[in-house]
């Protein structure tokens, strides 16, 4: 079962989900530093990590799972948000250099053919990084984060499944050593408790993050399948005000 957006963004509001976004982010950028010219595409909620690289960017979209949900990302800007089937995405071939799965993967439906997916809109050269629960983890194990919801994985298990999908695994990171917990002596202790777990547990993380990269001396098979969903894009290159935005904005005739 996928976690609702509206739990999603409540986590990350909340003192837990700021420290487990910090956690990650650092893991991230020592994979991701920046991304001069590049189009980057988040996929699943990613949007509290798309904001570390889109600055740098040629520009970011945030896609979220039509069984999740969706929010206006930014906020108070032009929104970059679709509403998505992780299968079948709204852009052409190889227009994307870079995507970040961020509480997607684990909730596929079939999660060999959304790597295909996301092996087609990616430009040649272009890399996949993955963030998903550690199957050894605590974090997997507690229903109160998102972490705890969905298909976790062992890094063997999430390295075989980019090599069958013709992606070269590359570097990868581990974060959130500290426990869940929401007692604030245990969230004091947090950078100790991440120091020592990189140290001591580094199996025991609560979420692997692995990069890849598109092969392409390979080819995919390709299966005829009709598609199940009727699909129309929802990407408006320009984009479109959000709500915020559009509150501000004066009246027509005023």
């Amino acid at each position: 079962m996928q976690t609702d957006i509206v739990d999603l963004r409540e986590f990350y509001h909340s003192a837990l989900g700021r420290l487990a976004e910090r956690s990650i982010t650092l893991a991230l950028s020592s994979l991701w530093t920046r991304l001069p010219e590049e189009r980057l595409v988040g996929l699943g909620y990613a949007v509290p990590y798309l904001e570390r690289f889109r600055a740098d960017t040629e520009r970011t979209f945030a896609f979220m799972s039509a069984g999740q949900g969706a929010v206006n990302w930014p906020v108070g800007e032009r929104s970059t948000t679709a509403l998505v089937f992780d299968e079948e995405l709204p852009l052409p071939d190889s227009s994307v250099d870079r995507v970040l799965m961020v509480h997607s993967l684990e909730f596929a439906e079939n999660p060999r053919e959304t790597l295909k997916e996301l092996w087609r809109v990616l430009a040649p050269g272009g890399r996949l990084v993955i963030v998903v629960p550690n199957r050894r983890g605590v974090w997997a194990r507690m229903e109160h984060t998102p972490f705890g919801s969905g298909r976790p994985y062992s890094r063997g298990q999430l390295i075989g499944l980019l090599r069958e999908t013709n992606f070269t695994p590359a570097a990868s990171a581990d974060a959130l050593f500290f426990p869940p917990s929401r007692i604030r002596m245990v969230l004091k202790f947090r950078n100790v408790l991440e120091r020592m777990g990189r140290r001591f547990w580094p199996v025991f993380s609560g979420v692997i993050i692995v990069e890849a990269q598109k092969r392409l001396y390979q080819g995919l098979p390709v299966a005829a399948r009709a598609s199940r969903r009727v699909f129309v894009p929802v990407l408006a290159p320009q984009g479109v005000p959000t709500t915020r935005a559009a509150a501000k904005a004066p009246h027509a005739g005023g």
